[in-house]
């Protein structure tokens, strides 16, 4: 191919915004010439590989927009540690058909179980399937729900909760709510509610909503709408964060 025609080709590929082509140009006609690949292959072979690498791109993009506190899949669960956990339940959850169904999922237990893990495992595999994703802690959404509010911005700062395809609310019921806090979380479920999944974890159970929320009719109006479609997983196991710590324990005792 002439220096000319390479030239060409690189300043037509930036101009249409695919700008791996006109930095690999030479790689692929190598690739091509060795494969002696028909012309019809070397256009699928440019074309999927401009595509995965545009699709990574999204990927990184929707991660650091995401908030998410890390970037943990479920390869990285220990399920033989939460033996009572089934791990095909987690699975079924992982195929997102309830994310396309604008559905919600719920991951109840005692602290420590891996509930943010799993939760983060499954928002990074909707990212990575093209879903927007947001993450926040309870209270860090009534925190940002209410200084909006004071400031007159309560709808514009609402829509960021209800613009995501996922929305990943973490420690709900760490912390009881008042009233007025607990309406701005009904407002947010609300508004979601057959438009958007939630993803939450809780180391409540639902039974518990009305003293987190601060009023049984309240709770079982953000309940009605979050279990409406909803997978509920409960772990009910050992801490991993105290198994970390205690082999910690274990290894400083054996040097002593």
């Amino acid at each position: 191919m002439s220096q000319l025609v390479t030239a060409r080709i690189r300043s037509t590929a930036a101009k249409l915004g695919l700008p791996h082509l006109a930095e690999s140009l030479n790689q692929h006609v190598e690739r091509a010439e060795e494969g002696k690949l028909g012309y019809l292959d070397f256009l699928d072979l440019v074309l999927a590989e401009e595509l995965a690498v545009r699709d990574d791109r999204r990927f990184r993009q929707g991660l650091r927009l995401s908030k998410l506190p890390h970037h943990k899949t479920l390869d990285d669960y220990d399920f033989s540690f939460q033996p009572e956990l089934d791990p095909r339940k987690v699975k079924d959850l992982a195929t997102l058909s309830f994310i396309e169904a604008k559905a919600n999922a719920a991951l109840l237990g005692p602290p420590g179980v891996g509930k943010t893990h799993l939760a983060v495992a499954l928002a990074v595999a909707a990212c990575r399937a093209g879903f927007s994703i947001y993450f926040t802690r309870l209270d860090d959404m009534v925190r940002q729900l209410k200084t909006a509010e004071a400031a007159g911005r309560l709808t514009s700062k609402l829509r960021s909760y209800l613009r995501p395809s996922v929305l990943v609310v973490d420690e709900v019921g760490y912390h009881p709510l008042e009233r007025a806090e607990a309406n701005m979380v009904f407002q947010v479920i609300s508004k979601r509610y057959e438009k958007g999944s939630i993803i939450l974890t809780s180391n409540k159970t639902f039974s518990e909503w009305g003293q987190v929320f601060g009023d049984e009719v309240l709770a079982t109006a953000i309940l009605d709408r979050l279990l409406h479609h909803c997978d509920v997983i409960a772990i009910n196991g050992p801490s991993y964060r105290l198994k970390n710590r205690l082999a910690a324990i274990e290894r400083e005792t054996d040097v002593a």
